[in-house]
């Protein structure tokens, strides 16, 4: 009798994903893996075929980062192919990126210091030349470590990576070539298509022993060469040990703002990248629709711009509003104020924006738009308010509340 472990399933099905930015896209490829989502899953996770073969994940974080389809969607499907038990591995790496987000909502100083970090180390790159030279070599996959090169110009073509090569990646970017994590952080999220602010610094944070303090993790060639079923071994170009990063700042616990119920009259309903269905939640007068993206810094692939506009547009299409557009602007003051007005409401709602990109724009607009009369109301969805209160310490007290959550959320046969 073979193991998953002792045997590859789908090595030679060969499987490639193709991130479409519509709600469709994603639901075909939910229902193309929901099967999957038990034993397959567990025993398949961790193996990364290449980008020819995404059989063994679902490669469904593109759309969930932009909730073309939501967590409760892929949990719906899931849970009609198997029993909890039998997908719980998969059920919980979905309730990962909710404990990511909720932790580091309820841990903001984290997201600010990290920018802060970012923006010091980019000033170092200018003043070192050989500083510089070993971090153009690493964004340019020319280290000479030709796994560590290989992803690179992966996730630089496709957008995408799995997550156990992102893991692996961290880690010789850290303890290998010993450069910042936060240069490493920016890297990924100037180039993933799924990438979420939260889970993304978070998980570079545990990488280092930073978010776990003093727990580190330390790519292994032997575990490169299992798990990339051969395609890679870098023996003898691998630091064989990973001494924890430290940081001389405790981050203080910061309690969520409580949900605040829709607003009464009608509104102007704005679609952001941050959660493109907005429809399956927010309700009431809806007196026209707006998308608005960013266009990002400089360092940002064009692919991650394309994607989250084309996620706004998929959402706005499916808004019922004919004439509903998606702009991409820096300043995103003067065309909502317009917008509000041509639709003649004095009201904005918008899906929550948990920190990040998104909600520092929202955040720099609410005091001009309540200048002109204007209020802007962010919705949480019921989804963020059940699961966010409990990632105030490890996952580990998260997941013990899983089944709980389930019901809570409406699954009655867990």
């Amino acid at each position: 009798m073979t193991t998953p472990d002792m045997f590859p399933a789908g090595k030679h099905q060969p499987e490639i994903v193709a991130f479409e930015p519509t709600r469709r896209a994603g639901l075909e490829r939910l229902a193309k893996f929901a099967s999957r989502t038990g034993a397959h899953y567990a025993g398949q996770r961790n193996y990364d075929f290449g980008s020819q073969n995404r059989s063994s994940v679902s490669a469904l974080s593109p759309w969930i980062k932009h909730r073309l389809i939501t967590e409760e969607d892929v949990l719906t499907q899931t849970l009609a192919h198997h029993s909890l038990s039998a997908s719980m591995k998969f059920v919980q790496e979905v309730f990962w990126r909710s404990y990511f987000k909720g932790w580091m909502e309820q841990h903001p100083s984290v997201w600010h210091g990290y920018l802060s970090d970012l923006e010091i180390a980019f000033e170092k790159l200018e003043k070192n030349r050989f500083y510089k030279t070993d971090y153009d070599e690493a964004i340019e996959g020319r280290t000479g470590i030709d796994c560590f090169d290989h992803w690179c110009e992966e996730l630089k073509t496709t957008g995408y990576l799995h997550n156990h090569a992102r893991m692996w990646f961290a880690s010789i970017w850290i303890f290998t070539l010993r450069l910042p994590w936060q240069l490493g952080a920016d890297f990924f999220l100037s180039h993933l298509i799924d990438g979420d602010p939260a889970a993304n610094t978070l998980s570079w944070r545990w990488v280092g022993g930073l978010h776990t303090k003093g727990k580190t993790y330390l790519a292994r060639p032997s575990n490169i060469a299992q798990f990339t079923d051969g395609r890679f071994e870098p023996v003898n170009q691998l630091s064989s040990t990973s001494m924890p990063l430290v940081e001389d700042i405790d981050h203080p616990f910061v309690p969520l703002s409580s949900p605040q119920p829709l607003p009464q009259g009608s509104y102007m309903l704005l679609v952001t990248s941050e959660d493109c269905q907005p429809e399956t939640f927010i309700t009431g007068s809806q007196v026209g629709v707006l998308g608005l993206v960013s266009p990002g810094p400089p360092t940002q692939n064009t692919q991650v711009h394309a994607f989250a506009k084309g996620a706004a547009t998929d959402a706005t299409a499916r808004s019922g509003q004919g004439t509903a557009t998606v702009s991409t602007v820096q300043d995103w003051s003067d065309i909502l104020i317009d917008a509000a007005h041509k639709a003649g409401t004095n009201q904005i709602v918008t899906p929550m924006a948990a920190l990040g990109p998104v909600a520092t724009q929202l955040a720099l607009v609410k005091g001009t738009l309540k200048q002109a009369g204007i209020e802007l109301h962010q919705h949480q969805r019921t989804y963020d308010t059940l699961t966010w209160p409990h990632a105030t310490k490890g996952f580990f007290k998260l997941k013990k509340k899983i089944p709980n959550l389930l019901k809570d959320l409406g699954f009655t046969d867990v």
